[in-house]
């Protein structure tokens, strides 16, 4: 079901101060910065050679990730993304075999414009995943 790593993210408190510092002092192609709205984060991506690091920040009032960032003030990481090839397809297995889907159930568009589903960390050993569709 899963295919390649897509990324890893890292919460921050300030997303600009955190793009710098990949940039100026880890040498990093950055993006432009990203408001999600319906995702209620900002985000940029850094973009390696086998797979991106995104860097999110609380974007408005009941961000979901301004929680972790009370619980971590200086930030850490957030959630793994995967890719799978059918994004209705690998919830309906794991809805199967007892993983908790987040939300809706229903996919969201993700900041690579594709759909993107979360699965309870508590499923899985305490980390957040991501399953995006490629």
């Amino acid at each position: 079901m899963l295919g390649r790593l897509n990324h890893i993210a890292i919460a921050v408190p300030d997303l600009a101060k955190a793009a710098e510092l990949y940039r100026g002092t880890l040498g990093a192609n950055v993006s432009d910065p990203q408001k999600l709205p319906e995702h209620g984060v900002s985000v940029v991506f850094i973009e390696l050679p086998n797979t991106k690091i995104e860097l999110l920040e609380p974007l408005g009032e009941g961000s979901p990730i301004s929680p972790f960032l009370q619980r971590n003030p200086d930030g850490g990481m957030h959630h793994v993304c995967y890719e799978v090839d059918d994004i209705i397809d690998a919830r309906d297995k794991l809805r199967k075999t007892g993983a908790r889907v987040l939300g809706s159930g229903e996919p969201k568009v993700g900041a690579h414009g594709k759909p993107v589903l979360f699965l309870h960390p508590k499923d899985f050993t305490g980390t957040l995943i991501e399953l995006e569709e490629v």
